[in-house]
């Protein structure tokens, strides 16, 4: 295995020597050559620029040009030159390094974890209030016995906890995955799926993501220098002098602009083509045309290819002033020049040669990538731009997606290194305000999410190599595209299996209904818990009212079994990022809760104290008022009677609740899911049965008849149409909006401050 350890070549004591890269200090002065790897960090002496190719830190495919004097990074490859270093960081110390211990040393506590244990406590604590309560009346005032308190804190334990919660929510987080990877996302990590639904910053790679990482020519832009050519001259001449097989990028780039490959030798005679090397930095190709005349077509670097021209001095400055106009605009350029050769001698310097034009070089965004971020900011994401190219082509790139053109170098983020022209701005200020940065490596990429998330912002990394490995594992949704490497994938938590960012869109609404299906499922069982704790304390503290433990489990069967359908429940996605907010779970049960309690208190008084109903609905009389409660088989079968009655009244109004719960509008006006508006029909279909004929002495219940039924469901329809109100009421409260959701189910993002842009 030693012989495939990497090596470098180091200067010792005056002398060259092949060493083990694993062996080197800051200071050694190493030599770096055409095809070697940087073994560590290091600064360039004296010599020529070399080129350098940096894709595993970067992603960029294209090499970057370095002077004497810049740094080049461990991992990185030389693509041409050779030049002495002095070495300036080794091992964990280097940027590579540097990026692999960022990976080792994140890790992710999810919110969902969060939310199960603020609300396990919350009804914990809840249900312990209403024990001690129940504990001092039931044995320090009422003196009762011993069992019946038992009896009536198992009804508070039982019905309290919620204990069909952590089921539910993975089932639906479970489901939900099994959707999104029918889109095209496959979910690592089923948490993140509620994290997605909150996101409101995508941090996304450029190359290969927003863009196709193919190179293409703007038409539109190629600027012709030679009398009697046209746009359309320039690209045949172009793709004349490049290979059509072992195509390179710039190669490929340019024959595909013609209709046919095959134009670019019709009607031509190959006589001797010029590959590029490093030296001329262009290609050419010698060729016969159809009446025997000899040519010579070339393209490559402008400054190579105006070298060439025979009015240089002419040409010089409108050729170096469209290269600076490309330039500016991120865009690389090609030239392009032609001349004839009038001995027919492939070895004849030809006669002169004329510039013909200039080609500006571009990685094309996708066909989707505009829309997509247009619909992402519509829903209320913000799209930064982070990537290793250089400024220039990340705003060009910025300008041609809609996405903004506020965008800044890797210089401006980290403490040292930092560039002083950004230094009045705060550090977390510019992050968030940025359309994106440019030039950026791993450490940079990994800051810039670590800032975002101090800002309290949900954030979403995309990348796709081993460079975007730190920061995909330190997002709160960290997502691999397709075609991306092992290391990110590895460290990501969710994996797209389509190229883009389209399919980010589509997993942003499904990730915010599976997440609306979540919240409105803990706020109906917070709600349950309050109107549990709440009601059956009450009925206990005041009326000495029993009611049968076993009564209580058959709630919690029948309403959290069936309740499990809101798993595939239809649901409108929020139209902004949505998270836990616990003010709100908390507040509307709280509210809810306590409504549907104090409406069981109502209707327990009614029918105990009153002969309201029977008065007014010809059912048998409750009222204690007309028996002799002293009777202990006579009060036995009236309060076994009233259980019956309560057990209805609290088993379906509870359940309806669902539907309140559920509904950003109005209940009645979103149709709900088949399965859950049948799992609801069941089980109140069953709970009506009971309470109508069953005569179970074990359970503590006697049958109330057709006629109590009716009247219970006709007063739980009237409990049910107030629900609506309350909760936009507790809505109003709470942020001050509500009658917009009342009308509008929908409201679009279109201006906003945030995420580094104004008004659009």
């Amino acid at each position: 295995m030693a012989c495939l350890a990497l090596k470098a070549k180091v200067l010792h004591n005056g002398k060259w020597r092949e060493e083990d890269a694993s062996v080197l200090v800051p200071g050694d002065i190493i030599s770096i050559k055409l095809g070697d790897i940087v073994p560590a960090d290091a600064r360039l002496l004296e010599g020529d620029p070399l080129k350098i190719d940096q894709s595993a830190l970067t992603g960029e495919s294209l090499p970057v040009t370095k002077n004497p004097g810049d740094g080049v990074y461990s991992g990185s490859t030389c693509k041409q030159g050779e030049i002495e270093a002095v070495v300036i960081a080794t091992g964990v110390h280097t940027f590579f390094g540097k990026a692999a211990h960022l990976v080792e040393n994140t890790t992710h506590v999810g919110h969902f974890q969060k939310v199960l244990t603020a609300i396990g406590n919350f009804c914990i604590c809840s249900i312990a209030v209403g024990i001690v309560i129940e504990i001092i009346v039931i044995y320090g005032i009422q003196k009762r016995g011993y069992r019946v308190g038992i009896d009536n804190l198992l009804v508070l334990l039982i019905g309290g906890i919620p204990i069909a919660m952590p089921t539910v929510l993975s089932v639906t987080m479970a489901i939900g995955s099994h959707c999104l990877s029918q889109q095209g996302a496959i979910t690592k990590r089923m948490t993140a799926i509620e994290e997605m639904a909150g996101m409101d910053v995508l941090c996304s790679d450029k190359t290969g993501t927003l863009t196709l990482n193919k190179l293409t020519v703007d038409k539109n832009m190629i600027e012709v220098l030679a009398k009697g050519c046209d746009k359309d001259m320039v690209v045949l001449m172009a793709a004349t002098a490049s290979r059509l097989e072992n195509q390179d990028a710039i190669d490929a780039a340019i024959v595909s602009m013609l209709a046919d490959p095959k134009e670019a030798r019709a009607g031509i005679k190959e006589i001797h083509f010029l590959p590029f090397n490093p030296t001329d930095k262009r290609t050419a190709l010698t060729y016969i045309d159809g009446v025997g005349k000899m040519h010579r077509v070339s393209k490559g670097a402008p400054e190579q290819i105006l070298n060439l021209a025979h009015n240089k001095l002419d040409i010089e400055q409108k050729v170096h002033s469209i290269i600076d106009k490309f330039a500016e605009r991120g865009l690389r350029s090609l030239g392009v020049a032609h001349q004839e050769v009038p001995a027919n001698d492939k070895d004849s310097p030809g006669g002169p040669w004329e510039f013909v034009g200039l080609l500006p070089l571009f990685d094309p965004p996708r066909h989707d990538s505009a829309e997509t971020i247009r619909r992402a900011l519509d829903l209320g994401v913000g799209v930064k731009m982070i990537t290793g190219d250089q400024l220039a082509i990340a705003k060009e790139t910025g300008r041609r997606l809609g996405m903004g053109t506020s965008m800044y170098p890797s210089s401006s983020l980290l403490g040292q290194n930092k560039d002083d022209a950004f230094s009045a701005l705060p550090m977390d200020e510019l992050i968030e305000q940025a359309d994106g940065f440019a030039g950026v490596f791993p450490e940079h990429k990994y800051e810039i999410v670590r800032r975002l998330q101090a800002r309290k912002h949900i954030c979403g990394m995309t990348g796709d190599g081993v460079n975007d490995a730190p920061a995909l594992k330190k997002a709160d949704i960290g997502i691999a595209v397709a075609d991306s490497t092992d290391a990110a994938r590895s460290a990501s938590d969710i994996v797209l299996t389509e190229p883009g960012l389209s399919v980010i869109i589509s997993t942003v609404l499904t990730s915010r209904a599976i997440f609306q299906r979540m919240k409105n499922y803990t706020i109906y069982a917070v709600s349950i818990t309050i109107r549990i704790v709440l009601g059956f304390m009450l009925l206990t503290v005041f009326w000495k009212f029993d009611f049968p433990p076993f009564m209580v489990l058959v709630i919690a069967i029948l309403n959290d079994g069936t309740i499990m359908t809101i798993s595939k429940d239809r649901v409108k996605p929020s139209p902004l990022p949505d998270s836990w907010k616990f003010s709100e779970i908390f507040a509307t049960g709280i509210v809810l809760g306590g409504y549907l309690a104090l409406m069981t208190v109502l209707f327990f008084w009614a029918a105990y104290e009153t002969s309201f109903f029977p008065k007014h609905f010809h059912v048998r009389d409750f009222n204690q008022n007309h028996f002799n409660m002293t009777d202990d088989k006579v009060s036995s079968k009236l309060k076994e009677q009233l259980a019956s009655a309560v057990y209805l009244q609290i088993s379906t109004i509870s359940q309806a609740l669902i539907f309140v719960t559920r509904s950003r509008g109005w209940s009645l006006t979103e149709r709900p899911g088949l399965l859950l508006v049948a799992a609801f029909v069941i089980a109140q279909l069953i709970a009506t049965v009971i309470s109508a004929v069953a005569d179970w002495k074990f359970a503590g219940i006697r049958s109330i008849g057709w006629g109590w039924t009716g009247v219970i469901w006709l007063f739980n329809i009237i409990t049910y149409m107030l629900l609506d109100p309350i909760k936009f009421a507790v809505r109003y409260a709470l942020s001050g909006r509500a009658w917009n959701l009342v009308v509008n189910q929908r409201t679009a993002f279109t201006n906003k401050r945030d995420f580094g842009r104004e008004a659009r």
